[in-house]
């Protein structure tokens, strides 16, 4: 069913330069175009990174759409995917060691843009898991931390969530509103008391990283919570039900009422929304991948429809020009944003990405894919509410990942204060 797990493809292109480029023949005749790969994009990545994405996409196609309608009609999210996810290494693939996969920036891109092809929701899990609280841990926390999450985290058999907005506070998490202080009878323990809200995988998570305030200094600081620690009442994560978007994803909050945390469970060092910030932006950059999957999804079933359904003396509408123009111009943004994923990942991995190009991808990318799949969803005419059809599903989860982590307006003042050197958020 599936070719070896990107841990052993890894392995067995260890031998290969990290960025060697795929063999070509060049032909002296012209090349065929490719509308699934318009400009080429599949010659910038290597041998492995090629194997990794075949698995990736194998695994998607057979073993998680076939779940997701009835999993986003129910609004349930069967949290064995996330193990299945760990088996093949898909989880915090980046991070070298703890039993994760180590693999390319870019190779973890195409792994997302392969799971939001089949929905944004199970995208959102798999990141949560991997860049929000795997990344989190691996980047700033202490060794033992690492030691004692990290390999569960990366097989799936412990569940993660990430804790940073509030009800209060989503585009200015500097002023939350969570604190954290010295337990008042328990030794080298803090007591965190707040709440946090849309906190993906909360619900079914084993593991929280949960940013708060030092009551004594103001200072931010991260706090891996481990449930299975925390006394009864401490601790509760009502779900968030009845929702538009990303409806087979789990969603919740997290209610924090003097929930004790060891001392050790604090990260050393990073203070201030550096920490939280890092980590979104990780996040933020599978997101620009993720998008495209779901908008090459878009494309394709919104391609075969249009050479299927005949109208006006018996012609494909494929055969109409409104029709060619909104297929041409979907496939062209979904190109581009590819290209500019795939240069950010190579800069990222050589540690020459600034923020802002993550930024601009995510902004760009997000915008695009959410214009473009509600202008193909026209294509489908009525059949377009129908959720056999898929469109509609993409639609309303794509309008949630151009809102979180980041709305494209934030994103853009982040460009503007970068072009300018002036600030406009105060």
């Amino acid at each position: 069913m599936f070719k070896n797990s990107i841990r052993q493809i890894n392995r067995q292109s260890c031998h290969l330069h990290r960025h060697a480029r795929i063999g070509r023949r060049y032909a002296h005749a012209p090349a065929a175009f490719d509308w699934k790969d318009p400009l080429g994009s599949n010659n910038l990545f290597t041998e492995e990174e090629l194997a990794i994405s075949e698995t990736a996409e194998a695994y998607c196609q057979e073993r998680m759409l076939p779940r997701v309608l009835e999993a986003y009609r129910n609004e349930e999210y069967d949290k064995t995917i996330l193990e299945e996810m760990g088996e093949l290494g898909l989880l915090g693939a980046t991070i070298k060691g703890y039993e994760c996969a180590g693999v390319s920036s870019v190779a973890s891109g195409l792994i997302t843009r392969a799971v939001e092809r089949v929905d944004s929701g199970y995208r959102s899990g798999m990141s949560v898991q991997s860049s929000l609280v795997m990344g989190g841990i691996e980047e700033f926390g202490s060794e033992e931390l690492k030691q004692k999450f990290l390999p569960g985290l990366a097989k799936g058999k412990i569940l993660g969530c990430f804790g940073l907005t509030e009800p209060n506070h989503g585009s200015d998490p500097g002023s939350m509103e969570t604190t954290a202080k010295p337990h008042p009878s328990k030794k080298g323990y803090y007591s965190i008391s707040g709440a946090k809200t849309w906190i993906t995988n909360s619900p079914i998570a084993d593991v929280m990283l949960v940013w708060a305030k030092l009551q004594e200094t103001g200072k931010i600081r991260g706090f891996v919570i481990d449930r299975s620690q925390c006394p009864p009442g401490a601790i509760e994560t009502p779900p968030l039900k009845n929702k538009n978007g990303l409806r087979a994803s789990i969603t919740g909050m997290i209610q924090l009422d003097e929930c004790p945390v060891p001392q050790e469970h604090m990260f050393p060092d990073v203070e201030g929304l550096k920490g939280p910030f890092s980590c979104l932006n990780s996040a933020r950059f599978g997101i620009a991948w993720g998008t495209m999957g779901a908008l090459e999804d878009c494309i394709a079933r919104a391609r075969e429809y249009a050479l299927e359904r005949r109208q006006f003396k018996n012609n494909p509408i494929a055969k109409y020009q409104l029709v060619q123009k909104k297929l041409s111009d979907a496939t062209t943004d979904a190109a581009y944003g590819i290209l500019a994923a795939a240069q950010v990942g190579r800069l990222k991995d050589e540690g020459k990405a600034a923020p802002e190009m993550i930024s601009m991808i995510k902004r760009q990318n997000c915008d695009r894919a959410l214009i473009n799949a509600r202008i193909l969803q026209e294509i489908f005419g009525g059949n377009a509410v129908s959720d056999e059809y898929h469109i509609g599903r993409h639609v309303a989860n794509l309008f949630v990942t151009q809102t979180y982590e980041g709305q494209s307006d934030i994103h853009s003042l982040i460009l503007g204060r970068a072009i300018t050197g002036i600030q406009a958020f105060v």
